[in-house]
């Protein structure tokens, strides 16, 4: 297990790389400078996404979970920058609860990367488990343009 930190605009991450794919995002500086070329390629794709340089991630993500988690990993990927979905919308997509959809965002392993600051409430920003909380998730969207969506 490799770990590698960087600042960011919410705060200092750490990714850290498993069996050859990023497997965390933890809100923290413990890990170092990047040993190994996936994660010096992934701290530049971050540090890329927070210049506003890049829009996706390119990057072999391999996030615990169950089946639901893996299928939920999914639905979030395929949220485009600078756009969002509703808890209820996502919960519509997946045969599931809005509550599933709320406690699958809170246990996201990979935030930022598997983007569940594009998930909002109904009537409102809902919460948000980074460091920093609804704050983080203000910045991270709009960092992504999407500020207009919060007026």
């Amino acid at each position: 297990m490799r770990r590698a930190s960087l600042a960011s605009p919410v705060g200092p991450l750490t990714l850290t790389e498993e069996d050859g794919a990023i497997a965390s995002l933890d809100w923290d500086a413990s890990g170092g400078e990047p040993e190994s070329d996936l994660l010096r390629g992934a701290v530049a794709q971050m540090q890329d996404y927070f210049a506003g340089k890049r829009l996706e991630f390119d990057l072999p993500l391999r996030p615990r979970g169950s089946a639901f988690q893996q299928d939920f990993y999914q639905a979030l990927r395929a949220i485009p920058y600078g756009e969002t979905r509703t808890y209820g919308e996502l919960a519509g997509e997946l045969g599931v609860s809005a509550q599933a959809i709320g406690q699958a965002c809170g246990a996201n392993p990979i935030a930022i990367l598997i983007p569940c600051h594009r998930v909002l409430a109904a009537s409102g920003l809902g919460g948000f488990s980074g460091r920093g909380g609804v704050e983080a998730k203000v910045a991270l969207l709009k960092l992504e343009g999407a500020a207009g969506l919060l007026l």
